[in-house]
C-alpha cells in the first residue's frame, strides 16, 4: 500500500516543530510516565522507551532528567490525554492528540486553530471510524522472512507487513505494540527501530484540487503544532515525494 514514507513523513512532521515544544512534549510524557510507574527506567518500560525515544529525537539529558526528579518530588501536576477530531479544508479529517492540565483551554485553543483556518471540530468518533489506530514498527536491517518467523513464533498477528529501502514495515492493531516490539528484542536485544509508534493511520486518503485548500491545510497544521498541549496531529492528506 506504500504507506511507509507517509508515516516516516508524520514522525519527521512531530519533531519539526522548535526545540522547546519538543521538550516540553517529550518533558510531560516523561513526567507521567514516571509519574504512574516507578521513575526507574530499568523497572519501568513505558518510561524506558519514551526516554529511548527522546534520545533518539535529539532531547538532553537535563530534560529528561529533570522531568524525572519533578515525579519523585511528588509534584501535585497532572495531564490528561485529550483526543480532538476535526474536519480541515476540502475533505481533509484530522485527528488532535493532547495532554493537558486544562482540558477546557485546550478544546478552545484546538477549536480556534480549526475556525481560523475554515475547519470544524468535530464530536467524538466523527472522525476516528476512517482511521485505524496502528502499532507501526519499522526495522531496517531485518528481511522480511525473518520478521514473519519472529511474529509466526510469537503467535502475533500483522494486518499488513511491507518492504522498501528502509526496512521492513509492521502493521498490526495497537494492543500489539509491546509484545511485537519485545519479540524482536528478543533475538536482537540492541535493535534500533526506525519507527516504533502507535498512529492513527487513514483507511483513505486524499489531496487537494485547489491550492488555497493546500495552503488552509497547512496553516492549520501549522497552528496546531504550535499548541503547547498538542502531542501529536495525524490526518488523511497524502504526501507527495
Amino acid at each position: 500500500m506504500g504507506r511507509a514514507f507517509e508515516v516516516r513523513k508524520v514522525a519527521m512532521q512531530k519533531t519539526a516543530a522548535a526545540k522547546g515544544k519538543l521538550y516540553a512534549k517529550y518533558g510531560k510524557e516523561i513526567y507521567m510516565a514516571a509519574k504512574s510507574g516507578t521513575p526507574d527506567p530499568d523497572t519501568n518500560q513505558s518510561l524506558k522507551r519514551i526516554i529511548e525515544k527522546a534520545k533518539k529525537e535529539q532531547v538532553t539529558a537535563d530534560v529528561i532528567k529533570r522531568a524525572i526528579e519533578k515525579a519523585k518530588g511528588g509534584s501535585d501536576e497532572n495531564y490528561a490525554e485529550a483526543r480532538y477530531e476535526g474536519f480541515g479544508p476540502g475533505n481533509s479529517m484530522i485527528i488532535v492528540e493532547c495532554l493537558t492540565d486544562n482540558p477546557n483551554r485546550t478544546i478552545a485553543e484546538v477549536r480556534n486553530c480549526f475556525t481560523k483556518t475554515g475547519g470544524k471540530l468535530g464530536v467524538s468518533g466523527s472522525v476516528m471510524h476512517q482511521f485505524n489506530h496502528y502499532s507501526v514498527l519499522t526495522m531496517p536491517g531485518l528481511t522480511e522472512d525473518e520478521v514473519l518467523e519472529i511474529l509466526i513464533t510469537n503467535d502475533l498477528d500483522a494486518q499488513e507487513i511491507e518492504t522498501d529501502e528502509e526496512g521492513v514495515t509492521v502493521y498490526s492493531d495497537a494492543s500489539n505494540f509491546n509484545n511485537i516490539r519485545q519479540a524482536i528484542l528478543d533475538v536482537h536485544p540492541d535493535f534500533d527501530f526506525d519507527t516504533e509508534e502507535i498512529m492513527w493511520l487513514p483507511i483513505m486518503e486524499t489531496s487537494f484540487d485547489h491550492e488555497e485548500d493546500q495552503d488552509k491545510f497547512d496553516r492549520l497544521i501549522s497552528m496546531l503544532d504550535e499548541l503547547d498541549d498538542v502531542q501529536n496531529v495525524y490526518h488523511n492528506v497524502s504526501f507527495k515525494e
